[in-house]
């Protein structure tokens, strides 16, 4: 029989003697192959991927500062409404010059743009009425318990990754987006009068529908804008959070910490444990010239 298998070929095109799952003797562990596919990670490349997820808690915990602030009357709703409008035209203008070499945006699009914004200002505008009644006939016990969830779910399927030349959304994505302006909905209800709500909501759309995008295009820019934007959004976030709850603020701080510097080392730490093997009993992958 070894004389024969001297004469095997590991091929299932020609015609040979042996069963179709037969293996050399000499040749199974030869081929034995260890994490075949495995990159190793660094840490400070994992760190800076992870300011992605950080600027997202940030923009949920000033969103939450801001609602606190509303409901308890200590913000003018109509100071958070001129925020808002400047912050879009500022947005808009950033993520103008980011995508500035990009061929495909011309001044069609950029009319749609306008267009679009005009319309959502104003379908909030008529709805804030209808939005500050939604859930009169709820218990505040349960808003803020679907509230959290909804945050919660927006966080975790939100898209975190790079901006790419051609880029889809993905369903996440968009699940996420839904989770957030739910949540900002039926908070919104809680305030006392239908301006708060149009600022709330409006507030919402553009941290949540529109930041996002602008995170993408920021995504790729050079690595200190990235630093820098991220770190102005955490001492934002916390300086809002600090003076309506100290030790909310730290469990704000507790977890952008790990999110950002302690979840990439167990990350880089653990990779010694992968341990994938791959051999002649997988399935064969055909290789096409």
């Amino acid at each position: 029989m070894s004389s024969e298998a001297d004469g095997w070929n590991k091929v299932l095109w020609e015609r040979q003697p042996f069963p179709d799952n037969y293996i050399h003797p000499h040749s199974f562990l030869s081929s034995l192959r260890r994490n075949p596919n495995f990159k190793p990670y660094t840490y400070w490349p994992l760190v800076l991927l992870c300011c992605a997820i950080t600027q997202h808690l940030a923009t949920i915990f000033t969103f939450l500062a801001v609602f606190v602030r509303l409901k308890e009357r200590w913000l003018d709703a109509r100071v958070l409404l001129w925020v808002s409008i400047v912050s879009f035209f500022g947005g808009y203008a950033m993520y103008e010059i980011l995508s500035y070499s990009n061929p495909v945006r011309d001044a069609f699009t950029r009319s749609n743009t306008i267009k679009s914004s005009l319309l959502v200002f104003l379908a909030l505008m008529g709805l804030s009425p209808v939005l500050r009644t939604l859930t009169a006939a709820t218990s505040s016990d349960s808003i803020w318990a679907l509230s959290a969830c909804l945050f919660f779910l927006n966080a975790l399927l939100a898209d975190y990754s790079s901006m790419k030349p051609v880029r889809q959304e993905r369903l996440t994505s968009v699940l996420s987006m839904n989770a957030a302006i739910s949540s900002s909905v039926v908070l919104a209800s809680r305030l006392p009068d239908d301006l708060a709500v149009f600022a709330l909501v409006l507030f919402a759309v553009q941290l949540f529908a529109l930041f996002p995008i602008l995170r993408h295009q920021l995504q790729v820019t050079p690595q200190v804008a990235q630093i820098l934007f991220t770190l102005t959004l955490c001492v934002l976030s916390f300086a809002l959070t600090l003076p309506l709850s100290v030790s909310v603020a730290y469990i704000y701080a507790g977890i952008s910490i790990t999110v950002t510097f302690v979840a990439p080392g167990v990350l880089v730490w653990a990779q010694k444990y992968k341990n994938e093997i791959r051999g002649p009993w997988d399935v064969a992958v055909p290789r096409l010239n």
